[in-house]
This record gives C-alpha cells, structure tokens and sequence, in this order.
C-alpha cells in the first residue's frame, strides 16, 4: 500500500443559493468531517478544505426570483451555510467563496494554460435564445411541459417532479423563464475541452487502477466511458462568473463545471502558501467527499482537466454517498420538501451530535435511504440516551456511590475471564474502527462504537457491583474482598469510557468534549494513539459528578417537525401559486387567473364571519389562530396574518370567509376555512370586508 506524507480532502462546494439541509450534510460534509477528525487524531498532516460555489445558473435565477442581484444572493446564502456548517461542527480548515478575488485568477490562469497549450477547440453552435431579454439561455432557464409526466414547469435540463433527465429540445411547449417568450435559436461561440482525448487514460486510471472505489462510483463512472466521451463546452454566455480571459469572448464566463472544482485549489491557496505540496507531490493523499450527482464531473471531467494541465495529483479516491430521501419522500427544495440545517439547530438548540448520529447511522452509503423523524427519536432514545449514554452515566454514579468519586485501583490478581474479554474489546474496537475507516465505511464504524458501549452496559449488568456492595462487613461496608471485586469491575468501566470519547470522537465532537469535562482531561486524551489502551485514567484520580450526555426526545418534538415538514410543502405550494399568478398577470389590469365559468363560482360558500378572538400560534411567526362567529356556529381558523395585524387589534373585525374549504391540519390546530385578503403591490394584505356592519353567516353572492 502506498505510504502518504499528507492528506488533502475536499467536500463538494455546495451551491450559495439556499441554506443546506440533512441530506447535503449526509451525503459528503459529514462523512467529510469524520474522516478529517479521525486523521487528525492521528496526526496526520491533514487539510480540509471546501468554499461556496457562487457562479451557475442557479445563483442567477435565484437572484431573479427574489429582484435582487446575483452577489445579494450569494452574500446571503454564504453567509447562512457557512455558519450552519460551524454550528454542525464541520471542522473545515478553510471555508473559503469562488467569488474571491484568488479563485478567479486561479481559475482564469487555469484555462489560459490550457488555451495556450492549444488543448481547446473553438466551436460555433446553436444554443437557444431569448429574444425578449437579448440572451443565451442556459437549460435551466428554459421552461417547458415535461414529456415523461406532463409537469408543465419542468425545466430544460430536469423535471424536478418525476427527475426525469431532459434537454430543452425534448420540452414540450418550451418557454423562456425569464420572459416567458418562446426561445428561439441563435448562433454563439464556445470552447471545446476534448474529452475524448482522455479516454484511454480515464479507462486505465479508474476501470484497472481503481477497481476499489465504491460500487456506485465505479459503475456509474464505467456506464460513462463505455459510452463514449464527446467533447465539453468550458464556457457560457452570461455576465456571472469567471470571465474568460480572451480578448474575443466578451459575455462569456467559465462553464460553472469548470470553475467549480479548481475552487479546492484556490481555496488551499489561500489556506497555506505552502498550497503546491498539497496539489503537486506525488505523495499527497487526495481524497473528493461528494453526493452522487456529482460523480461524472470528479471522476472523470475534473481529472481529466488537471492530467490536461499537468503537475497536480488525481484524486486516490472519491467515496461518493447515495442521497437521502426525507419522510419516503425526495428531497426538492422547489417544493420545500427538506430538513434545512439552520432551522434544526434552532429548533433542537445543543442536540448537533444527535442529527449527526443519526445522519452517519442512517447514511447512504450504498443505496438511497430514508430519513423520517420517527427514526431519528428511535435511534437517539434507544441507541445514544439507553446504550451510550447510559453506559457512561451508571458508571459515574456507581464510581461517585462505591468508590468515593475516585478511579479505584485495579486488582489484576482478581481479574476472571468476563474480566479479561472485556479489556480485550478495546483493541478489537480500535483494529475494527481503522479497518472500517480505511474503507470509508463510517456507519459500520460508528456501529462498532454503540456496540462496545453496549457490550460494557452488559459486562456492568453482570458484574452487578451494587450488589456486591451488600456484602458489607462490621461497619456496613462492603467487605475488603467484595471491595476488590467493585474496584475492579469500575476501573475498567471508567477505562472503557475513556476509550468510547476517543472513539466516539470523529462522529460526535461535542459529546466528547462533554466526556473530557468529565473525567477531567484535556484534548490529547482524544489522540488515537491512546486508542485501544487499558490505562488511560490513572488510579486516585478525582472525577467530576455525572452529566446526562444525551437528552430523551419526545414525542411531541417529532409530530411538530412532521407538522412542520407537511406545513413548508403547503406553504410552498401556496407562494408559487400566488408567484404564478402575479407573473401571469395582465401589467395593467393585474388579471391573471384562468377564465372560469358561473358552475365554477357557484361552488364557494362566501359568509360574513366576526372575529371573537385572535392569538399567535405557537413556534409559528406567520401564523394566527382565530376564532369566528358565522352566527349559526364557530369554528377555529389558521391564517398567514401575523406579519401583518396585531392580535389585539382584529377582534371584533368582520370578514369573508370560505365557509366549505375542506380543513385542515396547521400545526396540529385543525383549521375550518379562509379568510379572503387583498394585496396591493407592495405586498400588503387588507381584509376583504362587507362595507358596513351585517348579521354573521350572510351570503357572499
């Protein structure tokens, strides 16, 4: 096996147009971060590295959707990711952004050397065009009927509600996002890499070379070669991005696929001056974490790229995770359907460790899989709370209870054979542990973990030092002998609490913490040298009283968070309706909505309803609880008003409402109706109200 003298890794640059969420962290930053920490503990020579990525289509239509520019967008979204990923406790050694000024002479110097190395072929194209706007549409600005399920928002490179893969040719009544104009098509000028080139060598590299690699990463980048490998545009027309650097390609940036990557070299650059050892020697350990979307572009395109340059180590591995899908669902943050990050940390403030158990118990690894939040109660209340946590928490009872706070001495002559087993289980752990990270395996890992501590829960339970306590003497205590066999039995529980903060560590880094504080040692405790040993804390030494480690979720907790996961789809679904209509509607007369005929209308139940009482709903800014009087009965509705009217200052207001809406559930207050409102352009609401005071219940007509 090669030896390595250092370790570069790197973790997917994650797109600064919206906040992160469980399933980014499952699929490389978590995985990422583990391994990042477990070298550490060795001492290895280790940088981590990872940054926004802020150019793409994606930015700009963000920006578009919130009439703000692309630098707002990516401001604010860096700004949230990276603070979310500091809280998660990714221990990145830089965090850096694609839009500073070092990445992009790194990646306009990038291709100008292999422009200059006459690598690129110049190419004129057809590419779609808006006519209404005067530009190039990439494919995610076109907007068409999906052929595969009939969506009729499905975008030119991926109908977001079946996933089918498409091409803005294959829509279906295609249209322009930004004008909603049909595109046409247009002559433009881009730059070739020829892939194809390097297929011989890709084929070698990864198919006879790499026969390691994970399956899903190895069989998805085989189905590519034996495809084919067809040249790839490096350049776009738009005015976000890295400027390509030729006098000839002005409104032209860097295909984001190309600029992207060579952010991991930018940001070691501005990590270290020392950045070329980490890039350019042979003996650097280069490691990609990423989901599998992104395969092709790491396995294949950005290796090429850098064989093309020349002097940079390819990657030794890219261990790749499937996705995670969210309650049986897909995560789409079209559609809201997500567990963002930033929301949990505030939600479940202090309890990282936990969604991060529960993120690398449950990774995909192999396959997709699915996170519910059922499964996240189970796994913390029976796993972390009854195995782990409790493990450690009935031995420093019994330590503080039987041994006067203190590490009791070891009796070796008195060692039996459940004894000796158990002392054994440390360095069997520790052979598993490096076994299983040397292959990227971090769930079987953290098993081997929650398994050593359940194996200590059943040594102490057949120990029973309590009652070998009652074998008391004259003076009530338990006798000299029986003493022995308590000593022993805790030193070796304390010895294999010391051993589980070492290996608990590369996973949950803040449980650890809270063990050191404990046991009242400092970090080097957390070495991997100390790994597998039996004499970690010494004899006579004083140890804090027990803290809990991990806390009960209860159930109340999870049916809010599944609450909260249905309500953001609803709401959702309720913003883009209300977006549809206002982009659909006439400059003029603010008409948008489809004709409809009388039939139609009949079918709404408007009465005139009196608001009795009003009071905000709990963990919910936006949301109102209201009570209304339709003369013949009352009934509870929830409205978005909260932002908008004081409690206090609508009660007794009259109102229409939708008396025959099906109810449902907000927040677990079942809702019977809706309050009609009016918006004006700026986005504030009026009630919709009878002109003078009328009897609760008349017809809306």
């Amino acid at each position: 096996m090669k030896a390595f003298k250092r370790y570069l890794l790197t973790a997917a640059l994650p797109y600064a147009n919206g906040p992160v969420h469980i399933g980014h962290l499952a699929g490389c930053y978590l995985p990422a971060d583990i391994y990042a920490r477990y070298l550490r503990a060795q001492k290895k020579d280790v940088k981590f590295v990872c940054g926004s990525d802020e150019h793409g289509v994606p930015i700009t239509i963000r920006a578009m959707k919130e009439g703000i520019t692309p630098q707002q967008v990516v401001d604010k979204y860096h700004a949230i990711i990276k603070d979310s990923f500091e809280q998660m406790g990714i221990s990145f050694d830089i965090y850096s952004r694609t839009s500073n000024p070092i990445h992009h002479k790194t990646a306009a110097d990038f291709f100008t050397k292999l422009y200059n190395d006459g690598l690129f072929e110049e190419k004129e194209t057809e590419q779609f065009y808006d006519e209404a706007k005067n530009t190039f549409l990439a494919d995610r600005y076109i907007i068409g009927t999906c052929p595969v399920c009939g969506n009729e928002n499905a975008y030119g490179d991926q109908c977001e509600n079946c996933g089918s893969s498409l091409s803005p040719e294959m829509l279906i009544n295609p249209r322009s996002a930004l004008s909603d104009a049909i595109p046409v098509k247009k002559k433009t000028t881009h730059w070739y890499f020829p892939l194809q080139d390097y297929e011989a060598f890709l084929k070698q590299w990864i198919l006879v070379d790499h026969k390691d690699w994970k399956n899903n990463v190895y069989g998805q980048c085989k189905s590519w070669l034996d495809k084919g490998l067809q040249p790839r545009a490096m350049t776009r027309d738009s005015n976000w991005g890295v400027k390509v650097p030729l006098p000839a390609a002005a409104g032209k940036v860097l295909y984001v696929w190309f600029d992207a990557p060579i952010g991991y070299i930018s940001a070691t650059k501005e990590l270290t001056e020392n950045w070329a050892d980490y890039w350019c020697r042979e003996d650097t350990k280069l490691v990609h974490f990423i989901g599998k979307d992104n395969i092709v572009f790491h396995c294949i395109i950005f290796p090429a790229m850098l064989k093309a340059h020349g002097n940079f180590v390819l990657p030794d591995n890219v261990p790749a995770n499937e996705f995670l899908n969210i309650e049986g669902d897909k995560v789409s943050t079209s559609r809201n359907w997500a567990v963002w990050v930033d929301e949990y940390l505030k939600d479940f403030p202090g309890q990282q460790d936990i969604l991060r158990y529960v993120l690398c118990a449950n990774a995909p690894e192999t396959k997709d899989n699915d996170f519910t939040w059922k499964d996240f109660q189970d796994r913390n209340n029976s796993e972390l709370v009854a195995i782990f946590g409790n493990f450690v928490n009935r031995t420093f009872v019994l330590m503080h209870k039987l041994c006067m706070g203190k590490v009791p001495p070891l009796h070796e002559a008195l060692l039996d054979a459940t004894d000796k087993k158990m002392l054994g289980e440390f360095d069997l752990c520790k052979n598993k542990f490096e076994n299983l990270l040397g292959q990227y395996k971090f769930r079987d890992a953290l098993f081997e973990v929650i398994d050593l501590a359940r194996k200590g829960n059943k040594y102490m339970q057949d120990k029973e030092p309590w009652i070998v306590a009652r074998q008391a003497g004259e003076d009530g205590l338990p006798n000299a002998e029986a003493q022995k066999l308590i000593d022993n039995t805790l030193h070796i529980c304390l010895q294999l609490t010391a051993n589980l903060a070492v290996f608990i560590n590369p996973f949950l880094p803040f449980t650890a913490q809270k063990m050191l504080h404990m046991m009242k040692v400092v970090d080097k405790m957390l070495d991997w040298e100390n790994a597998g040993k039996t004499k970690l804390l010494s004899v006579g030494y004083s140890l804090r009283a027990p803290e809990l480690l991990f806390r009960k979720i209860e159930d109340a907790e999870i049916s809010l968070q599944v609450e909260k996961l249905n309500q953001n789809k609803i709401q959702k679904n309720m913003d883009t309706e209300k977006s549809t209509a206002k982009e659909n509607a006439d400059p003029e007369t603010g008409k948008g909505k489809a004709e409809i005929v009388y039939d139609d209308f009949a079918k709404l139940d408007l009465r005139v309803a009196t608001i009795v009482s009003a009071e905000k709903v709990e963990k919910a800014d936006k949301l109102l609880k209201l009570e209304v009087d339709l003369g013949f009965e009352k009934r509870i509705v929830v409205s978005g008003i909260a932002l908008h009217f004081k409690p206090e200052d609508i009660v007794g207001k009259q109102v229409v409402l939708v008396a025959n809406l099906a109810p449902r559930k907000m927040r677990g207050i079942e809702s019977n109706g809706m309050i009609l409102m009016a918006e004006d352009k700026e986005g504030k609401l009026y009630f919709v109200s009878p002109g003078e005071k009328i009897d609760e219940g008349s017809a809306v007509t």
